[in-house]
């Protein structure tokens, strides 16, 4: 199977790989929304899935692109994916295992866009979302957009606030950023 990106190219996924890819109509409307914030930017692929959105961002020109996911097979397909895409000044970093422990001990600078993509009847929305925001792994002006079911809501840490929640049919995407200090 492959998954069509900008630009006319493809990746390709393996056989039976059990990844629910970004549907092109939510990709694309993703990357209209951050269409200026994308190029040279600290891109973090959260459960990365066929890698579609980190490829996206390695063709639209993110300097740094991220990824994490749990399926060795799915990160042979990434790796190989997103190395047919980077450009040599680009960076490119995949890793592999289970993403709050991941998270927890990561040792990065902050991103500026950060794709999670989790399963959708998982519970993994609460805890990396208090982990990224406890480990201050989004930038302050950074953004967070969260891909899941409509009908879903999600708990923020005290330190995130919902800018957006965006639908494209059975698919949302919510778009979470810092919270602004309150001025006394």
């Amino acid at each position: 199977m492959s998954i069509r990106l900008s630009g006319r190219r493809s990746l390709q996924t393996p056989v039976g790989l059990g990844t629910r890819p970004t549907p092109s109509r939510v990709r694309n409307a993703i990357f209209n929304i951050w269409q200026f914030a994308v190029p040279d930017c600290r891109w973090l692929d959260l459960c990365a899935g066929s890698g579609a959105m980190g490829g996206e961002a390695l063709l639209r020109g993110a300097s740094v692109v991220w990824g994490i996911e749990q399926s060795a097979q799915a990160c042979r397909a990434i790796a190989q994916n997103w190395q047919k895409l980077q450009a040599p000044d680009q960076e490119v970093r995949l890793l592999k295992g289970e993403i709050c422990r991941l998270l927890a001990s990561l040792d990065a600078p902050a991103f500026d866009l950060i794709y999670f993509d989790p399963p959708y009847d998982g519970d993994l929305y609460e805890p990396v979302l208090a982990l990224l925001a406890e480990r201050s792994l989004l930038h302050e002006q950074g953004e967070i957009a969260v891909e899941h079911r409509p009908d879903r809501a999600i708990a923020l840490p005290p330190n995130f606030e919902l800018k957006q929640c965006r639908r494209y049919g059975s698919t949302a995407v919510s778009l979470i950023t810092w919270a602004v200090p309150q001025k006394d």
